[in-house]
């Protein structure tokens, strides 16, 4: 084995050691039946929907650096999210949009589009393992995990899945929207999205509920 080669396999023991701890709660949970995770992503921009992720992977499915939407590169994401698609027993995604957001909150939307991508899923759930929260108005069994996405492959699919669903959509929205930049920041708050508000004034995909100082 060339010194190339051995340091190839370090890292691919390495990774698979890593995802090896991500299934801790998977391995918790075996028994149960089908386990699903449950990840959101856009709680915090000024523009555009909440997405919702839920997803049912096969018991010891193998994604190589499935991680936190976070913690990845864009192209990593990309590539993840086919592989998601392609490996999953099920997934789902949800959109809550704007107004709905404006009209009953962010936190309540969010719990909105979780129960519709649940709802969604080919299988149905024995149990929900969630990032960070409990989802009311569902009747089966939850377990949150504080920080879930780096600690869960099934939390951390959701989460991918959420995350690309968005971002591909804000970008289909720059299109239409130009002057906002949102390929760039995604609707979220940066120094440049908050000055085109207040040059431009909102457009349809704004969140008046969240932008109100600065119009």
């Amino acid at each position: 084995m060339t010194e190339k080669e051995r340091k190839k396999q370090e890292k691919l023991t390495a990774e698979r050691e890593r995802l090896y701890a991500m299934r801790e709660y998977e391995r918790k949970y075996e028994a149960a039946g089908f386990i699903c995770g449950v990840d959101e992503a856009g709680r915090g921009p000024l523009a555009g929907p909440v997405c919702a992720g839920a997803v049912i992977l096969p018991k010891d499915c193998e994604i190589l650096y499935l991680n936190d939407s976070k913690k990845c590169t864009e192209k990593r994401r990309d590539a993840l999210y086919d592989e998601i698609k392609e490996k999953a027993l099920s997934w789902s995604v949800a959109l809550v949009d704007e107004k709905r957001i404006d009209e009953i909150n962010i936190l309540q939307a969010t719990y909105e589009a979780m129960r519709i991508a649940i709802k969604n899923l080919d299988e149905r759930p024995d149990i929900l393992l969630n990032d960070a929260l409990i989802i009311p108005e569902v009747d089966i069994p939850q377990e949150k995990i504080i920080k879930g996405d780096a600690k869960s492959v099934s939390i951390a699919a959701a989460s991918i899945m959420a995350k690309v669903t968005r971002d591909r959509l804000m970008t289909e929205y720059d299109e239409k929207y130009p002057q906002y930049g949102f390929a760039r920041h995604k609707g979220y708050g940066t120094k440049a999205h908050i000055e085109a508000i207040k040059k431009y004034g909102p457009c349809p995909i704004h969140r008046i509920s969240f932008i109100g100082k600065f119009i």
